[in-house]
Parts: structure tokens; C-alpha cells; sequence
């Protein structure tokens, strides 16, 4: 569920996300991958180039509640399945051709590129999220949310729609998360504690995303 690409490096200051908590501060650079963690200050918070409140998160010690009982299973057809396979190729060209520090921004950017078409049924969504899911099981490489999520979104613009791709972070501990949500924000075949996660990426850019926006870019 974590990723942190890059190593150490300057923040390119030009694509940086600071998520802001109480007594931490996230700088994501969307840029290169790289983020790093600070105590919260003026000073870091200065640092990105669009600031997202953090949620207060009560303690948890890392352990979180699970539903005993497991969600029904959607059944997703053989034409979502075949794109699927078309959709995981082109992520993984995308994550495998060219430089390693640009890995992470080249999987935001497809993520992202279905933005202008129109938005996705629910229903839609949730195949495309379990059509990748089913052919990512063979897949013999590291192949976790930020690329599963990207390959569900090449899906939804290959079948002419797009796809809410959400990036975002949790605190106690600190974590990234990447997911695919429905037209009401709401996290399509996720746990619950998907809820914890802050969104600070969007196809329509850096920050939480308003329906007001999206309506705007449309027109």
C-alpha cells in the first residue's frame, strides 16, 4: 500500500504536494517521486507549491478493525478482462521504459490521462478495478496499488471514460495510498480504511478535487 520512489534528492519545488498534520508534514514532489518527511512548520509547509490539510487520525498503533465478513464478488466479463490484459501492457511499458526517477510521475501522468472524457458509472469502475485486479495476479514483479490503480484508469479510457484516480496520505503512521473512487468521491473496491486516506493528487491536478472544477474544465 506504501510507495516512495526516488532516493535522496532536492525537491524539484515545482509539482510538490505538502500534506499538512498537526506535528508532521508530507512533501510529495509529483515531479520525481520523491518525498520526504518533516516536523510541521511554516517553513515546510512553504516548501510545496499547493498545501492539503491532513485529517486528524486517532491513534492506532498501526492495527485497524477488519469486516470479519468478505464482499461479494464481482463477476466482470470477458470483455473487460481483454482490455484489461491491453490496459496492464501500457502500464507496464510506462513503468519499465525510461528513467527510473521519472517512474513514479510517467504512472501519474497515464493515470490522469482520461481526464476530458466523460466520467465513469460506478459500475464501470468496479469493473475495471477487478479486471485489473484478476489479470495483476500474474504479474511477477512488484505490481501494488500506484500500478494497479494506473492500469484501472488506462482501462476506463480505453472504454471511453474517465477514471477518478486519487492519490493521497494517512497519518499514524504516515502512508501513501493510490485508489480508484466513483463520481462521488466514494473509494470503489477498497477497506474501509481507505476513509483515512487524504487525497492530494487528481486528474485534475494537485489538491482535492470539487465537482465545481471538473464541471468548469468541461465547459
Amino acid at each position: 500500500m506504501d510507495h516512495f520512489y526516488g532516493g535522496r534528492c532536492t525537491m524539484s519545488r515545482t509539482n510538490i504536494v505538502t500534506a499538512l498534520a498537526a506535528h508532521v508534514c508530507v512533501l510529495i514532489d509529483y515531479d520525481t517521486g520523491h518525498t520526504e518527511l518533516r516536523p510541521a512548520s511554516p517553513e515546510a509547509a512553504a516548501l510545496g507549491t499547493t498545501v492539503v490539510p491532513l485529517q486528524n487520525a486517532a491513534p492506532s498503533w498501526g492495527t485497524f478493525e477488519v469486516s470479519a465478513v468478505l464482499p461479494s464478488s464481482v463477476r466482470v466479463s470477458l470483455r473487460w478482462r481483454v482490455g484489461a490484459v491491453a490496459a496492464l501492457v501500457v502500464t507496464m511499458a510506462s513503468w519499465a521504459l525510461g528513467h527510473h526517477d521519472k517512474r513514479f510521475s510517467r504512472l501519474v501522468r497515464l493515470a490522469c490521462s482520461g481526464r476530458a472524457l466523460p466520467p465513469a458509472t460506478t459500475e464501470q469502475a468496479r469493473y475495471a478495478v477487478c479486471a485489473v485486479r484478476w489479470i495483476s495476479r500474474l504479474v511477477p514483479a512488484r505490481w501494488a496499488c500506484l500500478e494497479q490503480s494506473t492500469a484501472a484508469a488506462v482501462l476506463l479510457a480505453m472504454a471511453g471514460r474517465r477514471a477518478e484516480w486519487r492519490h493521497g496520505v494517512a497519518t499514524d503512521p504516515v502512508r501513501l495510498h493510490a485508489w480508484i473512487a466513483d463520481a462521488e468521491g466514494n473509494p470503489v473496491e477498497e477497506p474501509q480504511d481507505t476513509a483515512l486516506y487524504t487525497t492530494t493528487y487528481t486528474p485534475d491536478g494537485p489538491g482535492p478535487a470539487t465537482r465545481a472544477e471538473r464541471t468548469a474544465d468541461r465547459e
